[in-house]
């Protein structure tokens, strides 16, 4: 396979979302290791896939708004990677993403948040015809505070849980950290 057919997606490792908690996802030092060690070995294969870090740009006030310490990309990129700015959870709304990367490619996706730019963009990624592979325990969210039914709190581990068997439902292939090398490696 091609460099312009396998694809590495990372969706919103920023500094706001990676960051100890309680600012941080709840597993944040993990998702830090395992997410460099996806990203580095996708920059170590040979050929290495395209390399596309997705920001996302939230509003005034908020963790990750545009410019301030929270919104950097938390692995900073190599000069030859392609950084691409959000402004929705589909992370192809109203940007060049759907340009990068090509219908017949083959997308490997990492990063935050699980329930939100995840399962977006991967859902859209299925519909324009792309193989899609999402890492178990390279992608995460936080803890969701429940309004209704008498409140509590969904831990993210359980919905990082459930965002992966709906995605595997719909069509995504969940692989394991142990898998990562293969899947850059070209076949």
């Amino acid at each position: 396979m091609t460099v312009d057919k396998r694809v590495l997606l990372l969706l919103d490792v920023q500094v706001c979302n990676l960051c100890d908690p309680p600012k941080g996802a709840p597993s944040a030092a993990l998702l830090r290791t395992n997410i460099f060690r996806v990203l580095s070995t996708a920059r170590n294969a040979k050929p290495p896939p395209r390399i596309i870090h997705v920001r996302n740009c939230g509003e005034q006030g908020e963790p990750d708004e545009t410019k301030s310490p929270g919104w950097q990309l938390f692995f900073p990129p190599l000069v030859h990677e392609h950084v691409v700015d959000k402004l929705k959870n589909n992370a192809f709304a109203a940007t060049r993403l759907a340009e990068l990367v090509p219908p017949e490619a083959e997308i490997v996706v990492v990063g935050l948040g699980s329930d939100f730019s995840v399962r977006a963009t991967c859902s859209v990624a299925l519909d324009r015809g792309n193989e899609v592979i999402l890492i178990r325990g390279a992608h995460g969210t936080f803890d969701r505070v429940e309004v209704l039914h008498g409140g509590g709190i969904t831990p993210a581990f359980r919905i990082e849980a459930e965002v992966e068997a709906e995605l595997e439902e719909a069509g995504v292939l969940i692989l394991d950290l142990k898998d990562v090398q293969g899947i850059f490696t070209d076949r």
